[in-house]
């Protein structure tokens, strides 16, 4: 299985190079071709406005909406066209998480930047904690400063939940094309590491089956786990994190876990994050 059909996400806000660059190195190893999806919609005037002067103000917004989304197409193609096997450009004037939503059933995965912000502008950009939830496709979320898709090193961090076994299966195209596969449980209670050893030598058995060696650490004490992960991560040199993305339903929104929510938004190399 290789990802034959990369979609990467552009924001309206913010540059677009390192999810550019992500999008076109997974396109370029796998042989793959790359869709660009980008969308905007119109806000509502924020103070008093009526008539044709409210008009004025949504055909201003609308037409600097057409705007961006074409320099944004110009951007993708400048940046990709030469790594993939073809290029498409999709956009509309719509919310961009639906949007994108909607979009992923012709993709294999989906690369978008990381937002470190508590509350995304809906308006401007998806939000990675939204699309994970909701698009049913792997999601690769890229922090602004990565240069490219460094797979020398890899960390899956396991979770014995459905979530997690989903994303190792999601993730074997990555975890073949590995140098090195590091699998790391964090206990989450003392005295429960041989139960988490158990495990993790389960997924590298099965790792193995698929012609991929794995390392396999587990911390001595429970601690807090996003901070373990990413010491681990730090440790062994990992250029991504593989995670399940979980949470619970409350009022009928998703919550994501703090592990998950801390990759999504926080993680200093790239996350590959499934359910």
């Amino acid at each position: 299985m290789d990802y034959k059909t990369v979609m990467v996400g552009l924001a309206l806000d913010r540059p677009n190079d390192a999810c550019l660059r992500v999008a076109g190195d997974l396109a370029e190893r796998f042989g793959g071709r790359i869709i660009g999806v980008a969308a905007s919609d119109l806000r509502p005037p924020i103070y008093f406005a009526d008539g044709d002067f409210a008009q004025k103000l949504l055909d201003q917004e609308a037409s600097a909406i057409e705007t961006r989304l074409s320099e944004l197409e110009s951007e993708f193609r400048a940046s990709v066209e030469k790594r993939a096997s073809a290029v498409e450009w999709r956009a509309a004037r719509a919310l961009p998480g639906p949007y994108i939503v909607q979009q992923a059933r012709a993709a294999d995965i989906l690369v978008v930047g990381a937002r470190s912000e508590t509350l995304v502008d809906p308006c401007a950009a998806p939000d990675p904690n939204d699309l994970v939830m909701q698009a049913g496709r792997p999601l690769m979320v890229v922090p602004p400063r990565t240069e490219w898709l460094d797979l020398r090193s890899v960390l899956i961090a396991w979770k014995d939940v459905r979530e997690a076994r989903r994303a190792v299966f999601d993730a074997l195209p990555i975890l073949a094309a590995a140098k090195e596969v590091t699998i790391t449980e964090v206990p989450e209670q003392d005295g429960r590491r041989a139960d988490a050893l158990s495990r993790v030598a389960d997924v590298a058995a099965w790792l193995r089956g698929h012609g991929i060696a794995a390392n396999t650490v587990v911390p001595e004490k429970a601690g807090d786990v996003s901070e373990q992960i990413e010491k681990i991560a730090s440790n062994v040199g990992a250029g991504a994190v593989i995670a399940g993305a979980y949470g619970h339903s409350r009022f009928r929104e998703w919550v994501l876990s703090g592990v998950t929510r801390h990759l999504a938004t926080e993680s200093r190399r790239c996350a590959f994050l499934s359910r």
